[in-house]
C-alpha cells in the first residue's frame, strides 16, 4: 500500500531564530550531526517506506540544498521513472517566488502533484530530525477512514512565545482531531503536530484549490482548521525522539542530543539507514598532543588540541594546545594554535585566530557565520 504514496517536501520553512545559520540557506539544508543535512532524514523516511517519488518545493536560498541533493543518487532517488524533483518557486505569474503560506507552495507545485501516479500524498516539511518509516501510519489512515492524518508528538505543556509556528492538536480517544490551536503562549494540549501529513492525492487538490481561491494561504490555519468540520483529520503518534530546528539553542541542543548512545542509535543505527551525499575523504588524523572526549568527529579533520563533547564536521583542524568543548564546528573551520571555544558553533570556513576565546552558554549559544574571522 505504501508504494501508492509519493513524497512532498515543503523545504520554504522560514525560521527566524535560526539567525546567522539560514542567512545563505533553508533550514532544510543545515548540517547536523558531522556529515548529514536536516532533509537527509525525511528523504530518509521516504526511501526507506519505499517511496520513490519525491518532489522538494523550494523557496529562497536554496543553492545549497539544491547542490546537496544533485539528482537525488544518494538516496538512489535517480531514475527513469519516478525520482527526485526540485520545485523551483516561480512557476505562478502573480507570485514572485515568496510564498505567502504552504498552500501557495503548493499551489506553485500542483503539476507535479498532478502528474503522480500515485494515490496518497505524504506531506512534510523539513525543520525536524527523526527516523521512521511511514507503513504504520498509512495503515492507521486507511483502516481509520481519514481524510487527513497527522503525525504529532506528545509533549510537556509549555510556554512558546519564541517565533516559530507551533499547531497543538486536540486528540479524542479514538485519534480524532476535534480542534487546533495556532501559536498559543500557554496550551494545555500536549499534542504538538509535526507537520507531517497523508492523504489522497484527489483531496488535497481539491483543497488546495478551494484555500487558493479564497486567499487562504496557511494550511494549519486555513486548510486543515477551516475545514475540521466537513472533513475527518485523524492524529497518529510518532513516539520517538524529534529534534525541531526551531532556534539556535534547539538546533545546538539536537546536535549535542547525538551525544547521547541511545539517541545516537535511534537516529543513525537502527534498521533505517540514515542516507546523505557522500564526499569522499581521508580518515581523521589524531596527532600526539590530541585530546578527545565524547565527541563526533567526521573525515579529514586534524585534531592537535583538546575537544570534549563537541561534535566535528569535515576538514576542521584545530590547532596545538586549542580547546574546544561542547561547540559544533562545521566543515573547512581552522582554529588556531591556543584558541578556546566553548558553547559555540562555528559555521562552514571560519577562521579563529591564536588565543582567541569564544564562550556563550548552553541556553545561547555563540554564532560565528559562514566564512568568518575571529
Amino acid at each position: 500500500m505504501i508504494r501508492e504514496a509519493f513524497g512532498l517536501i515543503y523545504a520554504g520553512d522560514e525560521v527566524t531564530n535560526l539567525r546567522e545559520l539560514v542567512d545563505t540557506r533553508t533550514v532544510g539544508a543545515l548540517p547536523v550531526g558531522g556529515k548529514y543535512r536536516v532533509i537527509d532524514f525525511t528523504l530518509s523516511n521516504f526511501v526507506n517506506s519505499d517511496i520513490r517519488n519525491v518532489g522538494v518545493i523550494t523557496s529562497r536560498n536554496y543553492n545549497s540544498l539544491m547542490d546537496h541533493l544533485s539528482s537525488g543518487k544518494a538516496w538512489d532517488l535517480s531514475r527513469k521513472s519516478d525520482g527526485l524533483f526540485i520545485l523551483t518557486p516561480f512557476s505562478l505569474r502573480e507570485n514572485p517566488g515568496i510564498f505567502r503560506g504552504k498552500v501557495e507552495a503548493l499551489k506553485s507545485g500542483m503539476d507535479y502533484i498532478r502528474r503522480a501516479k500515485q494515490e496518497y500524498c505524504i506531506l512534510t516539511g523539513s525543520t525536524q530530525v527523526y527516523n521512521t518509516t511511514f507503513d504504520d501510519m498509512m495503515r492507521f489512515h486507511v483502516e481509520s477512514g481519514a481524510d487527513v492524518t497527522v503525525m504529532y508528538q506528545k509533549t510537556n505543556t509549555v510556554v512558546h512565545g519564541d517565533g516559530f509556528h507551533d499547531v497543538f492538536l486536540e486528540v479524542a480517544g479514538d485519534g480524532t482531531v476535534e480542534s487546533i490551536e495556532i501559536n498559543p503562549m500557554l496550551s494545555e494540549l500536549n499534542a504538538l503536530s509535526m507537520k507531517t501529513y497523508i492523504l489522497r492525492k484527489d483531496i488535497l487538490i481539491y483543497l488546495i484549490d478551494e484555500s487558493f481561491s479564497k486567499g487562504e494561504y496557511k494550511f494549519s490555519e486555513d486548510l486543515l482548521r477551516n475545514n475540521l468540520h466537513r472533513i475527518k483529520v485523524m492524529a497518529y503518534e510518532h513516539k520517538g525522539y524529534v529534534g525541531t530546528m526551531r532556534s539556535v539553542a534547539a538546533y545546538y541542543q539536537m546536535n549535542m542530543d547525538l551525544l547521547d548512545p541511545d539517541i545516537r542509535d535511534e537516529l543513525l543505527a537502527s534498521k533505517n539507514r540514515v542516507f546523505t551525499k557522500v564526499k569522499d575523504s581521508v580518515p581523521a588524523k589524531y596527532m600526539e598532543t590530541a585530546e578527545v572526549k565524547n565527541s563526533l568527529i567526521a573525515n579529514g579533520c586534524i585534531i592537535e588540541g583538546k575537544v570534549e563533547n563537541s561534535i566535528l564536521f569535515r576538514d576542521v583542524h584545530i590547532g596545538r594546545d586549542a580547546c574546544v568543548k561542547n561547540s559544533i564546528v562545521l566543515a573547512n573551520t581552522e582554529i588556531a594554535d591556543g584558541a578556546e571555544l566553548e558553547y559555540t558553533i562555528l559555521d562552514k570556513n571560519v577562521s579563529v585566530r591564536p588565543r582567541s576565546r569564544l564562550v556563550g552558554a548552553r541556553e545561547f549559544p555563540m554564532v560565528i557565520r559562514k566564512g568568518g574571522l575571529v
